[in-house]
């Protein structure tokens, strides 16, 4: 039998006997070059999910996937290379404002991101509520932006991480999402490939999280420091509270309209700001770019206020193939959809709480987002103006606005979105939007 075979590679995790480096990049090559099938791949990701991997051989796979395709290097810049990976949320446009605000203050970031996964949005997905943006525009291309604008949120391509690009869709439907060992190779494999020297790793945590509860998301964090160790990159980790939506729309280019707004300094999304301006900090101060904390805190809301950041997002838009004008008229360009349904409050008092992946799922279920890899989707339908855990309502006020393509889904989301908030008479205990990870000295 020939130990390199998908078949016998498949077997031997599935027996838990851990792969050494060549088998690894045994299982991607077989990945990234098409000869493994979507049924192998998603056996592989099964048997790790049932056997796990240990911290060496999550390393090997992780670079493993790195080098399934071509690495980007960037030592010739003049400021730091940095970047930042959420774990997946609802209403979570951070990597949208996140990577304008650092090139404005001086940091390159090329920012490799993906499609959706389960009933979480994906950064790509809502740029491409954008017509013309191109997420996969070459390596060529990506340097070039990066070095003119400071920034490209991008896709792994046919170059980049192809392994990886293969499973991740395929992890999207085999309910493989949450399993540890495959979000780190993931994570890190497109973080190395694309040359980042200092990463910020947002980890949900709550009910709409992949990862709910905080002993699972604390083992994230631990495997993901111990992988990254030796790789040269310096990683942060937060947990961040999905119990509510980051912002307040769900949905790709409901989601997009609200980061625009935010990037002209309007709008009403109080928690995807500030969660955004801290990992801005973070990174900024890491990278070298603030006197000290407090002064790298300093600049990013600059950044935010001044337009700065505002300006390196129409730049990196119109340079990866979208309009010049995108900020000045997103009606002319962010498509909307025929139906907008108000869900009113059964009754007055707080909203006590949220089942946040129930959100999520409705946004799928409207066409959002996917049930299997290639599926394509509704830029246009979701949820806006969603209220939030705490938040005061009356009886018949709104707690959110289904936006949809036909009446049947309407009345489909109105019925699933009411039943996903309860309503108390008093508040709920406040809970932190953010909290920070020991740092890598302190994990065992």
């Amino acid at each position: 039998m020939n130990r390199l075979s998908a078949a016998a590679l498949i077997r031997c995790k599935r027996d838990d006997t851990p792969l050494d480096g060549d088998q690894l990049h045994a299982v991607a090559q077989g990945i990234g070059d098409g000869s493994w099938s979507e049924g192998q791949i998603g056996a592989f990701a099964m048997a790790v999910a049932w056997r796990g991997m240990g911290v060496e051989e999550c390393r090997r796979f992780t670079l493993a996937l790195r080098d399934s395709g071509q690495r980007l290097h960037w030592e010739h810049l003049p400021g730091p290379v940095l970047d930042k990976h959420s774990t997946g949320g609802v209403g979570d446009g951070v990597s949208l404002l996140l990577a304008p605000l650092l090139a404005a203050c001086g940091g390159y970031v090329p920012m490799i991101s993906g499609r959706g996964l389960g009933h979480t949005g994906g950064t790509l997905d809502k740029l491409e509520s954008v017509a013309g943006y191109d997420v996969h525009p070459g390596l060529a291309r990506l340097r070039e932006v990066v070095e003119e604008v400071g920034c490209a949120i991008v896709g792994q391509g046919a170059e980049l991480v192809p392994a990886d690009r293969r499973l991740y869709a395929v992890r999207d439907v085999t309910a493989t999402v949450d399993v540890a060992e495959l979000m780190v190779a993931s994570i890190l494999s497109k973080k190395l490939a694309g040359g980042a020297r200092a990463l910020v790793l947002d980890i949900k945590t709550g009910n709409g999280a992949q990862l709910p509860g905080m002993t699972a998301a604390r083992d994230l964090a631990a495997r993901m420091l111990a992988t990254a160790r030796g790789t040269g990159i310096d990683v942060r980790v937060v947990f961040s509270d999905m119990d509510q939506l980051l912002g307040r729309e769900a949905g790709n280019a409901l989601e997009l309209r609200a980061v625009l707004d935010l990037l002209r300094d309007r709008g009403d999304n109080p928690r995807l700001r500030a969660l955004t301006l801290e990992l801005a900090a973070e990174l900024l101060w890491v990278g070298g770019l603030g006197r000290d904390r407090l002064d790298a805190e300093r600049r990013a809301r600059a950044a935010l206020s001044s337009g700065a950041a505002a300006e390196r997002f129409a730049r990196m838009v119109h340079a990866l193939g979208g309009p010049a004008d995108l900020l000045e008229r997103p009606d002319a360009y962010l498509e909307t959809a025929p139906i907008r349904r108000m869900v009113t409050a059964p009754a007055s008092g707080h909203v006590a709480a949220v089942d946040v992946r129930a959100l999520g799922q409705v946004v799928v279920d409207l066409g959002g987002g996917r049930t299997y890899p290639g599926q394509a989707i509704d830029h246009a339908v979701g949820l806006a103006e969603v209220i939030g855990r705490g938040d005061p309502v009356d009886a018949g006020q709104p707690l959110a606005f289904v936006h949809a393509r036909t009446t049947q889904a309407a009345d489909m989301a109105e019925a699933r979105v009411r039943e996903a908030f309860r309503i108390a008479p008093e508040a709920p205990p406040c809970a932190p939007l953010w909290q920070w990870h020991a740092p890598m000295e302190q994990i065992a």
